[in-house]
């Protein structure tokens, strides 16, 4: 009976060993992981006297399809897919929030650049939709990659629409392969950053003068008495 029960145990352990070592055992290959970067500052920053005032960078509304960490393919027929065994680091609304924050950091020209959870106020709020981020096969076998952000920047006081703006990025990938789509990715992606920057303090100092010349100005005779 020692013996019996000995062996029963044995083979338990034995088949509950195959059990697990089929679980965690795979052929597949790992996934990878794919992050961009944010351009680098196309100007030296600016003293902070010269500087506009500060905004918060609202987390970007993605279009319905790129609400996730899949790298977004598109074909013909107006077909939507995604590459297999790879993913950005995050979320497309995650990485290109961080991105944006980064970008008009690193510009230095902001007084302070706040991201969307920052407990610190702004003068002005940034709102940008998602429209597209992805790699579109539609003209061939190599894709075009397309980065395409609607934008909106406000007051916070009041919020108070300053201007409403689209910016965009294009970029083409030298061969039909990940890492070479990622690299133009990463191209578009600097391009509609670059625009976004640009655009967006545009919008503010034209507000800013604009609310300037507004205020009531003393008049000479006033101000001598």
């Amino acid at each position: 009976m020692r013996r019996l029960a000995l062996s029963v145990a044995l083979a338990a352990a034995l088949a509950l060993s195959g059990c697990f070592s089929g679980l965690f055992s795979s052929k597949q290959p790992p996934e990878q992981v794919y992050y961009l970067r944010a351009p680098a500052a196309a100007t030296t920053p600016a003293a902070v006297e010269g500087r506009a005032a500060s905004v918060r960078v609202g987390h970007p509304i993605p279009d319905p399809g790129l609400e996730s960490t899949r790298i977004i393919l598109v074909q013909p027929d107006h077909r939507m897919s995604f590459y297999t065994g790879a993913r950005w680091a995050g979320p497309v609304a995650d990485l290109l929030e961080t991105l944006a924050v980064q970008t008009l950091r690193s510009s230095g020209q902001w007084a302070s650049v706040q991201d969307s959870v920052s407990p610190f106020p702004s003068d002005f709020l940034l709102q940008t939709t998602v429209r597209r981020f992805e790699a579109d096969y539609s003209a061939g076998a190599v894709p075009d990659v397309y980065v395409v952000l609607d934008c909106i920047i406000g007051r916070r006081e009041g919020r108070d629409v300053v201007a409403t703006f689209v910016v965009s990025g294009k970029a083409s990938a030298s061969a039909n392969r990940l890492g070479e789509v990622v690299a133009a990715f990463q191209q578009a992606t600097a391009q509609a950053l670059q625009a976004l920057n640009e655009q967006t303090l545009a919008a503010v100092r034209a507000a800013s003068e604009a609310q300037k010349s507004d205020k009531p100005v003393a008049s000479s005779n006033r101000a001598s008495q």
